[in-house]
Formats: C-alpha cells, structure tokens, sequence
C-alpha cells in the first residue's frame, strides 16, 4: 500500500480529479488566464506610458540643474541707536549672472557618486530675427558634446547636422519655420548686450512643440559674447544614473552649495503626481484581480471536495495521511494557476501585439512603445501560481480533516 501511495501520488490524483471536472477546471483556468492577462497587460501599458512620458520630460532638460543664486534687495541696517528705520524696497529686476568659480566645481560634480554627465550652460533671452519676421528665443550656449550627453541633442536632429562652433546655431524645427529658415541659411540673434548673426547648422525636435518654437542653441563662448558674461556659466546641468534619485541628490547638493539647484521632479511636481497616482492605480486594479482569481479558485477547489468525499474517503481508508490529501488539493490548486498563467501570458502578448499593432498616432506611428518585459511575466507567473497555491488551503484542511467512515457512507 505504501508502494501505490509513493511518490507523485498526490499528482496523479490531484491530476484526475481536474480531469474529472473538465468543466469547473475549465472555466477556473480561463478566469485565471483572464485575470493575469489584465494584469499583466496593464502592468506593461502603464510602464509603457510612463517610460514614454519620462523619456520626454527629461529628453530637453536635466536631471538636475545649478543655477546662480537670485539678486535680491539686502534689508536695511539699524541705526546706531538700535531704532530700525521703516523703508520700503523694491524686488530687483533679474538678469543673467555667472556661476561662482564654476571652473573648479565642474570637475567636482563630475567626481559625485551617480553622476554620469555634467555640463556647462549660459541660458539668456533674446529675439531672433529674418527680414521682417521675428520671434523671441530661449537662448542657450552649450559644449555640445558635453550637453548632448544630458539630452541627446545630436539624436533629435530633423535636418542637417548639430555643430555650435562661433558663427552657428542650431534651432527648434517650429522656430526654423516661423522665421521661414532651412538649414545653412543666417539668422540674426539679438540680447540686450549684442547681436550676431548666426548660420543654421541643424534643426531638432525636442518632443515639445512649445520647446521647438522657442530654443536656439549656440556654443558657449557665442552666448557669453551675447549675453555680456565673458568666461561665465549661468549654470550646470547634470544627468545621474538613477533618476528617481534626482530629488534625493538635489538636496544633499544645497546643503553643500549656496546656489540655486532643483531635480526634475521639483520642476514637474504635477507630472511627478499623475505617474504616482498611475502607480497607485495599477497597484489597486491588480490587487482587486488577484482577489476576484482567488475567490474564484476558492470555491471550484470546495465544490470539488463537496463532490469528491466519498473518493477521499475510500483514499483514507487505503491509507492516504491527512498530509497527503492536503498535498493533493494544495496542488490542484497550483496546477490550476500555473496552467493559467500560461495562458494569460499568452493572451497579454497577443494584446501588447494588437496595441503596437493598431493603435497610432496622428502621425500613424504607434502612440509610445509597449513591451511585456520578461521579468513581469515571470513576476505576474508566479503571483498568480501563489494565488493558487492560497485559494487551496482553505478547501485542502477541509478536505484533510474529513473522517474516512463517515465520507464513505455519504
């Protein structure tokens, strides 16, 4: 008896029982192959979406930015006599100013833990002008190759081909046609310091209409000319490894440094809420679906021991330990979740297929990149495997705790 009750005993029954009920054990592996493709479908959209929303909030600026502390109006010394004199002041008016010794604290951020790219910037407004038309510009010199590896500046060229040497610029592709330019034509740039006249070298999309209607990069030197800061640096913008990161960097930099610094996510404090609140979404609706897979496995596994105690009674009485009829309902369940998850995996590859498939843009691409990545597959697998193994305790000690004699005579 001990020689038909070995190994993989509980398998084979565990198997046959399933088998038995085709229908129920159907329809159970449906509902969880239904429930792990929305899971999984919907972890890959909202990853998706927010890698594609990341990738073009921080594909035109820094990760974090320094920038030179504000002018402000100092407050009025008390007199001699202690008496402080009422006065009124005013808010002085801003205007570009220079980076403290910039030179030296280049270097120094460069050599910071995470930090991948730091880069000088000097960033001023001035009017762009073309024969009778005009547009006010964000201007911004730039070592190009130190700033293309903070934005990837070269990778967003539409036409002709990214060079800031004195003389050139290279333009957002709206600005390019507001002002009726193509690439080698000669711009004006006029600041409050100067004008020059520059050659257009290239055009880029920066993913931002309003960006693109707006920037116009130079070489550093070209902007310092123009904008009246010989040798100086308005700020420097750097990139770090882990962006989520930024914030926490951010502010171990200000309590080194007396400037002005902020991390992406304090600029896009709104952005940074509607990615936590997706989060907090996907969080909700998998818990939810994992819930509605558990109950559902639940009650086919005590239906099944409903159906099945003069079976598990005759085992009993053969010989089968409690222990091994709880192994044997324990692991219906498992085979119901794995098989399951096969299944909804497939389904949310098909539905991740169909998505990059027919859904586009405007401008008939697909709307943002979408990819069910193997590591929530596996993830979303044995999540659900758990949940299947979990919705078989209650039934198994109900099954295990029944008494041979009495499940017999029933």
């Amino acid at each position: 008896m001990t020689g038909a009750l070995g190994i993989g005993f509980e398998l084979r029954v565990a198997l046959r029982f399933l088998r038995e009920g085709r229908m129920q054990t159907l329809l159970i592996v449906v509902g969880v192959a239904a429930g792990v493709a929305v899971i999984a479908y919907i972890s890959a959209l909202i990853a998706g979406l927010q890698g594609n929303t990341l990738a073009k909030t921080l594909g035109a600026q820094a990760h974090v930015t320094l920038r030179a502390p504000r002018d402000v109006v100092l407050p009025a010394l008390p007199d001699e006599d202690g008496v402080l004199r009422l006065s009124q002041s005013q808010a002085r008016a801003q205007r570009p100013r220079s980076l403290p010794d910039w030179q030296a604290l280049l270097p120094l951020l460069e050599a910071e833990p995470g930090v991948e790219a730091a880069s000088p910037l000097v960033a001023g407004s001035g009017l762009a002008l073309r024969g009778e038309a005009s547009q006010a510009v964000a201007l911004t010199g730039v070592d190009l190759d130190r700033y293309d590896r903070i934005v990837g500046l070269r990778s967003k060229v539409v036409q002709g081909r990214a060079r800031v040497e004195p003389g050139e610029a290279v333009l957002g592709r709206e600005l390019a046609e507001d002002l009726g330019l193509q690439v080698g034509d000669r711009v004006a740039v006029q600041t409050t310091q100067g004008s020059e006249l520059l050659r257009v070298t290239a055009l880029v999309d920066l993913g931002v209409r309003d960006l693109n209607r707006r920037t116009l990069i130079v070489g550093l030197r070209t902007a310092q000319n123009l904008l009246g800061l010989p040798g100086g640096a308005t700020g420097i913008d750097l990139a770090v490894g882990d962006v989520w990161a930024a914030q926490r960097f951010a502010q171990d930099l200000r309590r080194r440094y007396a400037l002005r610094i902020e991390s992406w996510q304090e600029s896009n404090a709104q952005l940074v809420s509607a990615l936590n609140a997706q989060s907090v979404s996907t969080l909700l609706i998998r818990a939810v679906v994992l819930v509605v897979v558990v109950l559902g496995i639940a009650s086919v596994l005590v239906v099944s021991v409903v159906q099945k105690r003069r079976e598990i009674g005759i085992l009993r009485a053969m010989g089968a330990t409690r222990g091994q009829v709880l192994r044997l309902f324990l692991l219906q369940g498992a085979v119901v979740g794995a098989a399951g998850s096969i299944a909804g995996l497939a389904l949310a590859w098909g539905m991740v297929a169909a998505f990059v498939r027919f859904v586009r843009g405007a401008d008939g691409r697909p709307l943002f990149d979408i990819a069910l990545q193997p590591g929530t597959a596996l993830q979303v697998a044995l999540i659900a495997l758990a949940c299947g193994v979990l919705a078989a305790i209650v039934p198994a000690r109900r099954a295990a705790a029944m008494d041979p004699a009495q499940a017999i005579r029933l």
